[in-house]
């Protein structure tokens, strides 16, 4: 009994335990709930605070309280504004030129002022209609001198004037007429017009242009470049009489070297009677650092010359304040004549060729675009114009593969009339030697290495059709008038915009259409179109050529280069020799 009784007691204590512990495990299990509970609502209430601390935080943000405190370094987002140049308001507000030519003629006998004997000159070279350059520009020249040499009451003295026009736009013509009616009715022999151009080419091409309108006027034209020796020029300008020495032109075309070497050395020339200073392609001119020559010209303008005591009455002083001094002689004014297709807007630069209360002419300007709901937005401006009928292609390629492409635009494609630039005259000669070995084309090279006959010679062959393809430097990118070229071919991709503007202005001109395709290196290739896209030029389309149309000129190729080495070893052998 004693044995089962305890077997029972500890029963029942071994059930007691067992409670105790369930009993506890419960509570515990109790408390852990109680506990997440507590941590979640805990977490739920710094939740809602922050979010009440944020609203506050940008509630004081929109509204922040007056306070005197300055927080300094503190940075605020705002939208950054395009910096636009300020400029003097002749820049900033131009005379606006019609761009488009062929829309925009202007008969010749609606344009007023022009003498009948230049209108008869005018019609007799097929010209019946002003470009619209020339149809703004001729009468503002003309009205400048509407009161001839001498100024007139009250110090007047004419404005300068400056034209910004794509190439072949006319802009030669603007200021023959003008200059030639202008100095139709003169009486003593002296230079009254000076023609400052950069190249020599440039330089006979606008004499030519001259020649043509003062036949049978009297007017004596000289051009002095330097393609005839000193003293034949220094024939061409003064004479010595016993009375001194007498000026023998009337209107100087020049080179600024050339004309610098004539102010200092020849005897007699005298600038002290100039009334026109026509700077021609005027930003080459500033860039080039030809200031120099300016500052020499403007010098001599206003040089008194010691043996015309008679004359003391015509004598011209610099221009300063009007008084009544000042104004109680009559003075001959000197005027500057500023063109170029791509003018400078740049007033530090143009300030150097101080400018008289100058007028600007210029087509480079936004156009406004009407949009479909009527809304009229304006197009970004365009830093520079480009002829109307120009259409531009760009073909990546690498190196190996430019000289295929020319010769596959000549031969396979049957371009016509191909002017194609380089960008030195070493890569100009050498190219020139490969086609020639190629054979199939009619070749010339169009460069400083070439005398200035042989330059002419092949510059007429050209216009004549004779050449289909001439491979020049940028000698004839400036301003050169070149009749019929139908395509210009960028060889060597050209480093700066204004010489890509000069170059493909060779075609399209005046009105006629024309292409210009850019051989472009794939590495060339970004910095190319983003020089483009930084001047406005948007419209250059990419025209990729398949290795596919190459490859039937691969081996006469590779037998040219063969026979461009052997020839490249002779001429070094011979300069050895």
């Amino acid at each position: 009994d004693s044995e089962e009784d305890t077997k029972q007691q500890e029963n029942r204590s071994n059930l007691k335990n067992k409670s105790s512990k369930r009993k506890k495990r419960d509570e515990e299990t109790e408390e852990a709930e109680t506990r997440k509970k507590d941590n979640s609502g805990r977490a739920e209430g710094d939740q809602s605070t922050k979010e009440e601390l944020s609203l506050a935080a940008s509630e004081e943000e929109a509204n922040p309280p007056p306070s005197s405190f300055v927080v300094l370094g503190d940075y605020d987002r705002k939208p950054v504004q395009k910096v636009r140049p300020f400029l003097p308001q002749w820049l900033a507000e131009p005379k606006l030129v019609q761009k488009r030519i062929k829309d925009n003629l202007v008969p010749i006998r609606d344009v007023p002022g022009i003498h009948p004997r230049l209108l008869k000159k005018l019609q007799m070279n097929g010209i019946e209609s002003f470009f619209p350059v020339q149809a703004e520009v001729i009468p503002a020249i003309l009205q400048s001198a509407s009161n001839g040499y001498l100024m007139g009451q009250g110090g007047y003295r004419p404005k300068d004037i400056c034209v910004s026009a794509p190439t072949g736009s006319g802009k030669t013509l603007s200021f023959v007429i003008p200059i030639v009616q202008v100095l139709l009715h003169r009486v003593v022999c002296q230079v009254r017009a000076l023609v400052v151009l950069p190249t020599k080419e440039l330089a006979q091409q606008v004499s030519k242009v001259f020649n043509i309108y003062t036949d049978g006027t009297g007017l004596k034209v000289v051009l002095i470049t330097g393609q005839k020796s000193f003293a034949k020029e220094q024939e061409m300008l003064v004479q010595k009489k016993v009375t001194g020495y007498c000026s023998l032109a009337d209107i100087i075309v020049a080179t600024p070297g050339r004309l610098t070497d004539h102010i200092s050395q020849t005897p007699g020339f005298s600038l002290t009677q100039l009334r026109f200073l026509i700077i021609d392609e005027a930003d080459r001119m500033i860039d080039d650092m030809h200031q120099n020559c300016l500052n020499q010209i403007v010098k001599a303008a206003f040089q008194v010359e010691n043996d015309s005591g008679s004359n003391m009455l015509f004598q011209r002083t610099k221009p300063g304040p009007i008084t009544a001094a000042s104004s109680c002689y009559p003075q001959i004014p000197l005027q500057k004549l500023l063109f170029s297709a791509t003018l400078t807007q740049d007033p530090e630069k143009l300030q150097q060729l101080d400018l008289f209360q100058p007028r600007l002419f210029t087509s480079v300007y936004s156009e406004k675009k009407t949009l479909g709901d009527g809304t009229e937005t304006e197009q970004d401006t365009k830093k520079y114009t480009l002829p109307e009928g120009l259409s531009q292609c760009y073909v990546p390629c690498d190196l190996n593969s430019k000289p295929l492409l020319l010769l596959h635009f000549m031969l396979t494609m049957k371009f016509t009339r191909v002017l194609c630039f380089t960008n030195s005259r070493e890569a100009s000669h050498r190219l020139f030697l490969l086609v020639q070995a190629f054979g199939g084309v009619t070749v010339a090279e169009f460069s400083s290495r070439l005398s200035p006959n042989e330059r002419q010679r092949t510059m007429k062959e050209f216009e004549q059709g004779k050449i289909q393809l001439l491979i020049s430097t940028d000698a004839t990118a400036r301003g050169i008038d070149i009749k019929g070229v139908n395509y210009v071919i960028n060889y060597d991709a050209p480093q700066f915009i204004r010489t890509y503007i000069h170059r493909v202005g060779r075609t399209a001109r005046a009105g006629e259409a024309g292409v210009a395709f850019s051989l472009v290196l794939r590495i060339q290739e970004r910095r190319f179109l983003r020089m483009l896209k930084d001047a406005g030029i948007q419209d250059v389309k990419k025209q990729p050529v398949k290795g596919n149309s190459l490859k039937p000129l691969v081996q006469q190729y590779e037998e040219a280069l063969c026979k461009l080495e052997k020839t490249v070893k002779v001429i070094e052998t011979g300069k050895e020799i």
